[in-house]
């Protein structure tokens, strides 16, 4: 019997009109998971007229992402991408940081792939330039 771990951290923080969003996740994106976190982040958007939305994604666990969940992905991309700031994922696969590559595609800002979650940090909040 194989034991699947699942787990979804979600942190949200507002400081006027910019969100920080932390996601840390276990095992595989599923879409239950968009189901508990896009509400919260919607929710989080109600009322910014200009919102701008930095990301520090902990893919060190990630597995991947459920079929439904990469279009739960998707369409989150395309109703909210213009309002991404920075998109920090960190974790230590080749195809998690081609993930960020294409994601970035689909969001008006910046999307970078780190193995350290210091320097993905330091990058999110303006401390390495």
């Amino acid at each position: 019997m194989t034991i699947q771990r699942h787990g979804l951290s979600v942190g949200l923080e507002r400081t006027d009109d910019e969100l920080f969003l932390s996601l840390h996740v276990r095992g595989k994106l599923t879409h239950k998971d968009y189901e508990t976190m896009v509400p919260i982040l919607e929710s989080a958007l109600a009322g910014i007229r200009n919102p701008k939305i930095n990301v520090f994604f902990d893919a060190r666990e990630l597995e991947g992402w459920e079929a439904r969940a990469a279009w739960d992905d998707l369409k989150l991309g395309l109703k909210h991408g213009r309002q991404f700031n920075r998109i920090a994922m960190v974790g230590h696969e080749r195809w998690q940081e081609l993930a960020t590559r294409v994601g970035g595609w689909f969001i008006g800002g910046e999307a970078r792939f780190f193995e350290d979650e210091h320097a993905a940090m330091a990058w999110l909040t303006g401390e390495a330039e």
